[in-house]
């Protein structure tokens, strides 16, 4: 299990790893902003095998996300599709999941209400 936290203010967002069956699920804390979108992308992308990169991006305990995080999420999505892999959001409480519909990103990544709902899909 891996964890990553922002140099600058490790309270705003901490980032811990594990694999199940094959998907790295990625579960988040703290807040998305533009301080730590670095740290996202890293989250979400540092780990690439040279496989599909399946990924299930657990946001349960995400208080906030802004643009930043918005960006990082397509790009994400935008790189491991073009290597026939997958990126599937879980558990984004309703402030985030809020954003996610006003951009349309639900339409590009799928939302799933909890982490063992977009494992089994």
């Amino acid at each position: 299990m891996g964890h990553i936290e922002s140099a600058h203010r490790p309270e705003r967002l901490s980032v811990e790893q594990r694999m199940v069956e094959g998907i790295r699920v990625v579960s988040l804390r703290g807040e998305i902003d533009h301080d730590v979108q670095d740290v996202l992308s890293q989250a979400l992308l540092g780990e690439s095998a040279a496989g599909p990169s399946r990924i299930v991006a657990d946001l349960s305990e995400v208080t906030f996300m802004d643009s930043s995080g918005i960006n990082v999420f397509v790009a994400a999505y935008q790189q491991v599709s073009d290597a026939d892999g997958w990126v599937r959001i879980a558990g984004a409480q309703e402030s985030v999941l809020r954003v996610l519909h006003l951009v349309g990103v639900d339409t590009l990544i799928p939302c799933h209400p909890t982490t063992e709902q977009a494992l089994a899909t």
